[in-house]
């Protein structure tokens, strides 16, 4: 693509050489980038990209883009006031629109995000609207599944991804958007068909710093839906039984169309008569004047209400309710969401993403409502992240489970020991220990469990490794249960 082209998709305040250059790739991290290149110098938290401008030159760089005029006879530089802004709309005309060849549908809320896009993507490939698939676990691109790499990409690797799911045979994508990709303009230039609001509870707050600025955060994916340059008809779905979830109504019902859904009698899509058991859940759903019953092998109050986002969604994107609440009866395991391990046991283990004290305190109240005999927790915390919800966790488990193990989550930088610390403020009780070593408190937790307990492993669901300060290390919740599982002998 010609480099005159793609300047003209940005506001650029100068240019310092000639625009009749070939681009034959866009790059953000001077490492990657090869011949005929256009690298975009970007300010992180740790590193300024303009340090590199000289290096992504010699590796072949015949454009760079930049916050301050830089000079160099072998490539031209286009001087922008924000490069994350000026790398959205690059990759945007780069990629030729790609989002403007789909149906879209974005997810943002604390929790449930994960599972309220599976079961989106489910509802519409039953349907027949096949949909590709980006968020926490993995990416969805037609046959092919990839190891996902942030909840978000950055808005080059997305509109790639986007692309990549159009060219497949895809005619939807169906994502996971976060806070830190609407706060860090990644999903700019995006247009939506449907967004969807979970909810919102304390997390992040070590990049959003107060609670306020984390729900700005979230609002800017339903703020300006009226104004899409394409004119794309956006519906926004938010659950009104968050009280954010109701702001976010007052504020946006004058942008878009607004479907409301939740347990309140002044929700569009209303629940009720919700039964959970080991095999899933039931509900009674009133919405559009009719009556629905509802069945998602998914357990839990929590998963009641992405069932609904779900369902909410779909008729934006052109399917049939009842289709849609058909086809949830044969939904999909979400991989590390209230994940049951294959115990063989007379006591039962699940896996959880669960890091923040709210989504702990879902968790541990839907087991509970499964009548245990005992509720045995084992759980941490991540360093590097927020501390004020450490505290916070431990008083969620020291309250709803009968007994916890406090151990590493991803110490990331931090002393593990000093985590655990943090953790140990909110009980107290002294229904709990701590195993420091992860693999030492699953073993513990399962060497515990008698008949109709139930061990919950919370914090790390899906993911395969475990961060410390200067290694990482192959590590997954539901093998290292296995493996604890058939060290322990059987009971006769």
């Amino acid at each position: 693509m010609q480099l005159k082209i793609l300047a003209e998709s940005i506001p650029v305040r100068e240019i310092v050489g000639p625009l009749d250059r070939e681009v034959d790739g866009i790059f953000y991290d001077s490492r990657r980038v090869q011949k005929n290149g256009l690298y975009v110098a970007m300010r992180g938290a740790h590193f300024d990209g303009h340090q590199f401008t000289e290096q992504a030159i010699e590796r072949g760089a015949s454009a760079i883009v930049v916050e301050r005029p830089e000079s160099h006879p072998r490539a031209t530089s286009l001087v922008v006031a924000d490069s994350r802004v000026a790398l959205a709309d690059l990759a945007f005309t780069f990629f030729k629109k790609p989002a403007l060849r789909l149906k879209m549908a974005g997810v943002t809320g604390t929790n449930g995000k994960t599972t309220t896009t599976f079961l989106l993507k489910h509802i519409c490939e039953a349907a027949g609207l096949r949909s590709g698939l980006i968020g926490t676990v993995r990416y969805e691109i037609g046959e092919r599944v990839l190891p996902a790499t942030r909840t978000t990409p950055e808005s080059l690797d997305l509109q790639e991804l986007l692309a990549q799911i159009a060219g497949a045979g895809c005619k939807a994508a169906i994502m996971e958007v976060s806070s830190h990709a609407l706060a860090q303009e990644r999903t700019r230039g995006l247009e939506w068909d449907v967004a969807i609001f979970t909810n919102l509870t304390q997390d992040h707050l070590d990049f959003h710093q107060t609670m306020e600025n984390y729900f700005e955060a979230k609002a800017r994916l339903f703020t300006g839906l009226k104004n899409q340059p394409n004119k794309k008809q956006t519906t926004a779905v938010i659950n009104i039984d968050d009280r954010y979830g109701e702001q976010l109504v007052s504020r946006v019902r004058d942008e878009s169309p607004v479907i409301t859904y939740g347990m309140s009698a002044r929700a569009d899509y209303r629940a009720s008569n919700y039964r959970a058991e080991f095999g899933g859940t039931s509900f009674q759903l009133d919405a559009r004047g009719k009556i629905y019953l509802v069945r998602v092998p998914l357990i839990g109050r929590f998963n009641v209400s992405n069932a609904m986002a779900a369902l909410a969604a779909a008729s934006p994107l052109g399917v049939n309710l009842r289709d849609a609440v058909l086809s949830l009866a044969k939904a999909p395991q979400v991989p590390g969401r209230l994940e049951a391990v294959p115990a063989k046991r007379q006591f039962q283990v699940f896996v959880d993403y669960a890091h923040t004290d709210d989504a702990l305190l879902s968790v541990l109240k839907t087991l509970r409502e499964l009548a245990p005999n005992r509720l045995i927790v084992v759980f941490g915390a991540g360093g590097d992240r927020d501390k004020q919800k450490r505290p916070l966790m431990g008083r969620v488990a020291d309250q709803n489970a009968d007994y916890s193990i406090i151990t590493s989550d991803n110490p990331r930088k931090e002393d593990p020991l000093a985590i655990i610390a943090d953790v140990k403020k909110g009980f107290r009780s002294g229904n709990f220990e701590t195993v420091p070593d992860r693999t030492e408190a699953i073993s513990r937790a399962i060497a515990l469990a008698q008949p109709r307990d139930i061990v919950l492993i919370a914090g790390k669901g899906h993911e395969t490794y475990q961060e410390f300060a200067d290694h990482t290390i192959p590590f997954d919740d539901r093998l290292m249960a296995l493996r604890a599982l058939e060290n322990r002998p059987l009971e006769f």
